[in-house]
């Protein structure tokens, strides 16, 4: 198993009640700090709605409209507590810090939601589940792919331990861990960081690969994932690195303009699956993937950088890995999600896989 199964972070509450840890790069970091701030708890509201003609839960939070949005650099509210300015984290200083969502999607407390009008056809859950915020570093202007290799391990391991901690709590059916970065991409806080969700249900994409690797494995009695990975090892048009744990490849049916997949060479259901060495070297080979994607282009690419894991009840055939999605086409270009991909969601790509996998191949360093 991974550094996470020793990981023993530090808890705290923030003054609204929310937890709150500190994951060290090495032990035995003293903790002190305390909230300054007299915040009052969020009321949380929604709920969750089937869409029955698409099959799939929505989640409705009309409490988010109130979220932090595009504060200043000097005001930022994931930056330490120093200074006499207090912000999320009392600490004045800290290495990696996961903390619940102030506004979030889904709650432990949430309530029960109000019957709707619609009868049997809209089936409704309440909004029950958890939303964390983690930050990768106390500098406000530095990215994942900048920092140290001994932080990425500690980001992993910490992935790791709260993939652990929000499978156990009732309910929660996946736990999504994602990195949202840009500002074309949506991102309201420039601050270096990540989310954490816990569903209540099991999300409609990793739903339907899910199903798609049942079906293979009826039909054909053989991994899909591992079916493709070895496809693309041995074809090797589309794989942009390779390491003796990981390949690093370009899918053949790539949607987004830049859309890199990492896969361990070996199967595990999730994170916590990854032993010490798969781990180390994860973080080698993804701290040059994420040099190479600022390169490509000669500008900080906007990501979405996402974890696929098992659904926490059934991980059967699971291979666990890590997508990495792009709307930059161009140093100057934007692939924006319109009529075809938002309303039909058939994409039209701009680059072709192998060409997108030759781009990063020839951005590698010195």
């Amino acid at each position: 198993m991974s550094g996470s199964a020793a990981l023993r972070p530090v808890s705290t509450r923030l003054s609204d009640g929310r937890e709150l840890l500190y994951f060290d790069d090495h032990p035995g970091v003293a903790h002190a700090g305390v909230d300054g701030r007299a915040l009052e708890p969020v009321h949380l509201t929604g709920d969750v709605r089937w869409d029955a003609l698409a099959a799939e839960w929505v989640i409705v939070a009309a409490h988010r409209q109130g979220r932090t949005h595009l504060p200043a650099d000097d005001d930022c509210p994931l930056c330490p507590s120093r200074d006499g300015r207090h912000s999320e984290i009392p600490e004045p200083t800290y290495d990696v810090v996961v903390f619940e969502n102030r506004f979030p999607s889904l709650a432990q407390s949430v309530a029960a939601p109000t019957p709707l009008d619609m009868g049997s056809l809209v089936p409704q859950l309440p909004a029950r589940g958890r939303c964390e915020v983690m930050c990768y570093s106390p500098d406000h202007d530095v990215s994942l792919g900048t920092l140290p290799v001994r932080r990425l391990r500690t980001v992993l391991d910490a992935w790791s331990h709260r993939t652990a901690a929000l499978s156990a709590l009732d309910g929660t059916a996946y736990v999504f861990v994602f990195e949202n970065r840009g500002a074309e991409i949506g991102v309201t806080l420039s601050h270096p960081h990540g989310q954490i969700y816990a569903y209540p249900f099991v999300p409609p994409i990793v739903q339907r690969m899910h199903d798609a690797v049942r079906r293979h494995r009826a039909e054909h009695g053989e991994n899909l994932f591992g079916a493709l990975l070895r496809a693309e090892q041995v074809a090797g048009t589309r794989v942009v690195l390779a390491s003796k744990h990981w390949t690093v490849l370009v899918p053949a049916a790539a949607r987004w303009p830049i859309e890199v997949h990492l896969y361990p060479n070996a199967p595990v259901a999730d994170l916590r699956g990854l032993t010490d060495e798969v781990a180390a070297d994860f973080c080698l080979v993804y701290r040059d993937l994420l040099g190479r994607l600022d390169r490509v282009f000669g500008v900080p690419l906007p990501y979405i950088a996402a974890w696929y894991q098992a659904p926490v009840l059934d991980p059967t055939d699971w291979w666990l890995h890590l997508r990495v999605l792009s709307i930059r086409r161009s140093a100057h270009k934007t692939k924006y999600l319109a009529g075809s991909e938002s309303a039909m969601g058939a994409f039209i790509n701009d680059i072709t896989p192998e060409r997108a996998a030759a781009m990063l191949r020839d951005a590698g360093g010195d």
